[in-house]
This record gives C-alpha cells, sequence and structure tokens, in this order.
C-alpha cells in the first residue's frame, strides 16, 4: 500500500502544470519590418525543455509555417529551453488582413497551444 501511495505522489509531482506565454509588442505589426516576440515556456514555474511549431493562420482557415528569423527553416518541432526569441517580417500582402499566430507546444506528453491575433497594417 506505501508503494501505490510513493508512486502515485511522484506521478503527480512528475505531471506538474505547463504555462506557455507570448509577448509581443502589441496586435497591429508593421508591414516590411522586423516584429520581434518571446515564447517563455515553464513547469511549475521553472524554465522546461520543449518542442514547439509555429503557424499563421488566414481568414479563410489556411495554415502557413513561420520561418527562423532570416533563414527558411520553417519552425516545426524546433526545440527549446524555456524561452524563444525571434521575428517576423510580415509581407505587404498581409496587410489589413486579420491573422492568427499559433504555436504548438509539446513538454513530454503534454501539449499547449497558443493564440496571438494581429492585423498587419502599412
Amino acid at each position: 500500500m506505501r508503494f501505490i501511495a510513493a508512486a502515485l505522489a511522484a506521478a503527480v509531482f512528475a505531471s506538474g502544470t505547463v504555462n506557455a506565454t507570448l509577448t509581443a509588442p502589441g496586435h497591429a505589426p508593421k508591414i516590411k519590418t522586423k516584429w520581434y516576440y518571446t515564447l517563455r515556456v515553464t513547469k511549475d514555474g521553472r524554465p522546461v525543455a520543449a518542442r514547439i511549431t509555429a503557424q499563421i493562420i488566414d481568414v479563410i482557415g489556411g495554415v502557413h509555417p513561420v520561418q527562423f528569423g532570416p533563414t527558411t527553416k520553417n519552425i516545426t518541432n524546433f526545440p527549446i529551453k524555456g524561452t524563444f526569441r525571434d521575428y517576423i517580417i510580415w509581407p505587404a500582402s498581409s496587410s489589413g488582413i486579420p491573422l492568427t499566430l499559433r504555436f504548438t507546444i509539446k513538454v513530454g506528453t503534454t501539449k499547449k497551444i497558443v493564440k496571438y491575433r494581429v492585423v498587419p497594417h502599412g
């Protein structure tokens, strides 16, 4: 009986609370300029290793990958440790269109989704 209680307590402790927070300079990014953002992932208040995928969802439901900084590499199942910083350059074709920046965060078997609505402008 003691063994079962100890195993249950260990399982509860290991499952801790995962939080993800996206910080950005506002919901109206300027087109053709670097729009910086920061994603922080914690478990029980401490930075944690995670895998992230970043996508942009358009008004008709299309899903578009976000590229990492100046590269052509998509942010897909990308490993991080606590904090991820990057930027997006919104194209002129996105001006005035409501978009959603979506992050899918995986920490072990836990999955979180963070959404951030933007409307780029000229």
